[in-house]
């Protein structure tokens, strides 16, 4: 599946913004639909870095979020910043 198409979104609220800092994950809206597996696979081919492990979580709202945490310490940081997050 395209990757794209799995991964819609960053979530950037106060929260995720502390995560991206403290615990190397980066929050992201997501197919409703998708795996964890397709989501850890999707990320890493869009971002080309290395996945620890990947949360779920859905909203009140409806909205699948993915909480992705990185192998490697500080990577989170870089990838927002690519992203222009900060």
């Amino acid at each position: 599946m395209d990757p794209y198409k799995i991964i819609v979104k960053p979530h950037v609220t106060e929260k995720t913004m502390n995560l991206i800092d403290q615990n190397n994950e980066l929050a992201f809206v997501v197919r409703r639909t998708s795996t964890k597996a397709q989501i850890k696979k999707a990320f890493e081919q869009l971002y080309d870095q290395e996945v620890d492990r990947v949360n779920t979580h859905i909203t009140p709202k409806g909205l699948k979020l993915a909480y992705i945490k990185l192998v490697e310490e500080g990577e989170a940081e870089d990838v927002a910043v690519k992203m222009g997050v900060f």
